[in-house]
């Protein structure tokens, strides 16, 4: 049923070409049932009797039919293979669509190797069952019973030949598709098993190289092979055995016509072209049947693959966006979060806990805690890659479960912790939140974001082509180039999660120093791990175990936030060893307050930090 709803669904649209299809099937077919009877008229009443005339005028319609079943079939192919590869690029599209439409939690719950196998190779498997069925399924039952009725009528003695036959094909056939139905599950399922080996040494081969693993993940590959070869030899078996028992039948079932069609010939109940056309159309009946058994060995894969299709079509996202505008698109960009509380399913605790706080426009809110604190997660909150459990986030007012995606989008921007290119050229890439930038608006932001230097270094500067993931510059390159990337849109609100992380404490400065005129008036939030990178930021939240446990300036949270201060002592012990200046411990133990805002305003002058 999956298989049939999810084809029908998609053919509407293209029912001129279907019923195109049919037509000259139908017209093909014809054709084909009427040549044996045409054949069999030559032989009785042309060639037994010596009628010349009545050869050459049979034989020429018999050459202008042929013609006609030749054009009607072709033409036929051509309508059958515009619809079924138009059905095959809907369902990619919608396949598509729905993968972009899931929540972050539902795409890593069917996790990546699926979701490229049911977008590709499941949506091919389908695509090539309905142009099997345009192709063969139409005609085969329609020669069945054209050639069924046609038989009965050269020689209806010979009928149960018939009946036998297409029986002992049927019972064939049942057995086999008994047998396939579970060997293509578990081709599919292994098919996903492999791509995911496979995309996950891919994307992390440097990894492997570095601890020297290859040949450990050379083995998980060879296993994932060696599983999907099994299951496909098993489906070889049965194909092996098919063909030649099928052809058994065709050989069996022609000798039999022979052998009692030549007794009645003998008898004279029979003319010798009748038992040839009914010879003809009994191998007719069993080539319909034959293309029948070759479309049922194709069936069982093919509802496999309707069936995880449907499971991913039926998946409800988490996530839905307003598909027409409902409140203002945001003007000013402030972010309000009012006791906000998220934790990922199955989860003891949640991942944030009460949240609340307003970043203002034209201010900086910069966020800083220890690693697993809920950082990350309040900024994909704000971009809707989760939605809380309980409490609002708001964007000037309005709930961001009001906005459509386009106006999100327009809002909001975001420089991942992991920046991420896309196959292209450095332009194209700038160009991701406004396809509508100039070259000199894409130089621009890379001026504020310290990338132009290297981007004019480049033999085709901004026409420079970027290889899939950004692997084809460095780490620092493809920050600065996503930080600009953020600039080009030019968002309400920015969200900078750790994105100076890869930058070295001299550009990190300059960057800082040029953004603030670059994201004058909008909303700027920071996610930071250096302390040196939100000092200067317009108020700070202190995070811990998803809690927002400080909040003011960095002079003040010196002052007041115990997190903070420990913070802040222990990045001033890892630089100040780094540097060569060892200080005593004791120097930092108890230091609170106003000392430890004097040691740390003290190591800044000394440039430690």
């Amino acid at each position: 049923m999956a298989l049939l709803q999810l084809t029908l669904s998609h053919a509407r649209k293209y029912w001129p070409f279907i019923v195109a299809v049919l037509a000259l099937q139908l017209l093909a077919t014809i054709a084909a049932l009427w040549l044996p009877s045409l054949n069999a008229q030559i032989i009785d009443r042309g060639i037994m009797t010596g009628d010349t005339d009545f050869i050459w005028s049979t034989g020429g319609l018999m050459l202008l039919v042929s013609l006609g079943q030749v054009v009607s079939a072709v033409a036929a192919v051509y309508f059958g293979a515009r619809a079924s590869m138009g059905i095959g690029r809907d369902l990619r599209r919608r396949v598509y669509r729905k993968v972009d439409s899931l929540s972050t939690l539902e795409a890593t719950r069917f996790g990546a190797g699926t979701l490229i196998t049911r977008g590709t190779n499941d949506v091919q498997q389908i695509q090539m069952l309905v142009l099997m069925t345009f192709n063969f399924m139409v005609t085969a039952p329609i020669m069945a019973i054209g050639g069924i009725i046609m038989a009965l009528r050269e020689d209806a003695g010979l009928s149960w030949l018939v009946w036998v036959s297409v029986a002992v094909l049927a019972v064939i056939v049942g057995f086999l598709v008994w047998l396939l139905l579970p060997l293509f599950r578990q081709m599919q399922d292994r098919v996903d098993a492999i791509n995911g080996v496979l995309r996950e040494q891919i994307m992390g081969i440097r990894v492997v190289r570095a601890f020297v693993r290859e040949s450990f993940e050379a083995e998980r590959y060879q296993t994932a092979n060696r599983n999907i070869t099994d299951v496909s030899v098993k489906v070889g078996n049965v194909f092996v055995l098919m063909f030649p028992v099928i052809m058994m039948v065709l050989h069996v079932a022609t000798g039999a016509v022979l052998w009692f069609g030549g007794h009645r010939v003998d008898a004279g109940l029979v003319e010798v072209g009748s038992l040839t056309a009914f010879l003809q159309y009994l191998l007719q009946i069993l080539m319909a049947v034959m293309m029948g058994v070759f479309m049922t060995m194709m069936i069982p894969r093919a509802v496999v693959c309707a069936e995880r299709l449907r499971e991913l079509f039926e998946t409800r996202s988490e996530l839905t966006f307003p598909e027409a505008e409902s409140v203002p698109a945001p003007a000013r960009g402030r972010v309000e979060f009012q006791d906000v509380t998220f934790g990922f399913p199955g989860a003891e605790l949640p991942v944030i806990k009460n949240a609340s706080f307003v970043a203002e426009p034209g201010r900086t809110t910069a966020i800083i805690g220890s690693t697993g604190s809920g950082k990350t997660t309040l900024l994909n909150l704000v971009l809707r890659l989760f939605d809380p459990q309980s409490g609002s986030i708001t964007i000037d007012g309005s709930p961001v479960t009001a906005l459509t995606r386009e106006q999100l989008a327009a809002a909001v921007s975001l420089v991942p912790q992991r920046p991420y290119l896309f196959s292209g050229t450095i332009a194209s890439n700038l160009r991701f939140g406004n396809d509508r930038a100039t070259d000199e608006e894409l130089w621009e932001a890379l001026r504020v974001a310290q990338g132009d230097d290297f981007v004019r270094a480049k033999d085709q500067g901004l026409d420079e082509p970027v290889s899939q993931g950004g692997t084809s510059v460095s780490g620092g390159q493809r920050q600065r180039l996503s930080i600009a990337r953020a600039l080009v849109a030019k968002p309400r609100v920015y969200l900078f999660d750790d994105s100076f992380s890869a930058l070295d404490v001299a550009t990190d400065a300059r960057l800082r120093a040029a953004l603030p005129s670059a994201t004058e008036g909008a909303t700027t939030i920071i996610v930071a791990q250096r302390v040196s990178t939100i000092t200067e930021a317009d108020q700070i939240l202190v995070v811990e175990d998803g809690e927002i446990v400080g909040r003011g300036t960095h002079e003040e949270l010196l002052e007041s936030n115990g997190v903070y201060q420990e913070i802040v002592e222990s990045q001033l012990e890892a630089t100040d060893v780094t540097a060569g200046e060892p200080r005593r411990r004791e120097a930092y133990e108890g230091s609170t307050g106003a000392a430890a805002a004097a040691a740390y305003g003290a190591t800044r002058e000394g440039g430690a930090v």
